[in-house]
């Protein structure tokens, strides 16, 4: 409940997740059918980065400040929405600008002060409902959709230590429920044995077909710093791991230090 984003808005995992989330929803149009998009742990839905709170990190300055003025390619539409909207868009507002008129946002946030700005935030959007609720509580009591079609953010913010085993507890079930959906969770990468766990967690699981996308700024050998961010998908759209190449490519090349990386890898099989 102490967690605020608003000192980590726009950094360089904001940048990969919001790209890649972008390249999602665009995929999971290119069926007619609309779909329900249930964003869990979803903020306040935009951040000014000019404000107190944010300037004493800094994190976007290293992050979308980087790439304001000459935007790679890859991430162009990621950038020209950003300066469109003016203060940094959370995702629900990423989200919510991408959708069409027939799709539909739910987005959840616990925190009450939190779920109350995000309800101003979202008023202008027609097809985004609020929730001030817990976001795995959630997974529950949405799905699966009248859609029949869904993307699941996950965005957790990772205080509690047992974050990545309560991810892939809910995630099993979740899937049962609703075995069809894009299920998307963004995770930290400070060194390398917590998230190999919640990869072998999801597979003592028994879910399929899950990729990983992951940046490492630096190599992943300091627990005290965020060295790196990922996102884990499962049931990827059909062809996103080649167009998520090209935007990974475009933040390490912006991001990177010594050592860093970026990659897509199938962690486990269909």
């Amino acid at each position: 409940m102490n967690y605020r984003h608003i000192y980590h808005a726009g950094n360089f995992a904001d940048v990969m997740k919001h790209a890649l989330l972008l390249r999602l929803l665009a995929a999971m149009q290119r069926k007619p059918k609309p779909f329900l998009v249930l964003d869990t742990h979803a903020g306040i839905g935009r951040y000014d980065v000019s404000s107190e709170q944010a300037e004493k990190t800094g994190e976007w300055r290293e992050g979308v400040g980087k790439l304001l003025e000459t935007p790679p390619p890859a991430l162009a539409d990621y950038i020209e929405t950003v300066k469109r909207l003016g203060l940094y868009p959370g995702s629900p507002v990423f989200t919510a600008e991408a959708l069409r008129p027939t799709d539909r946002l739910v987005a959840c946030e616990l925190h009450p002060e939190d779920a109350v700005t995000l309800r101003r935030t979202m008023r202008p959007y027609a097809n985004a409902a609020v929730h001030e609720r817990d976001g795995y509580g959630a997974l529950g009591a949405f799905l699966p959709p009248l859609e029949k079609r869904a993307l699941v953010l996950i965005d957790p913010p990772f205080e509690r230590t047992d974050e990545f085993p309560t991810l892939a507890k809910k995630l099993a079930t979740a899937s049962k429920k609703f075995p069809s959906a894009v299920y998307v969770i963004w995770y930290p990468i400070k060194h390398r044995a917590p998230v190999r766990q919640f990869f072998e967690a999801l597979k003592l699981a028994g879910l399929k077909d899950v990729i990983a996308a992951e940046l490492l700024r630096r190599p992943d050998t300091d627990p005290t710093k965020l060295n790196g961010t990922g996102l884990a998908i499962i049931n990827p759209p059909y062809g996103f791991e080649d167009e998520a190449a090209p935007i990974l490519q475009a933040c390490l090349d912006a991001f990177g230090e010594a050592g860093a990386s970026a990659s897509v890898e199938r962690i486990i099989h269909e």
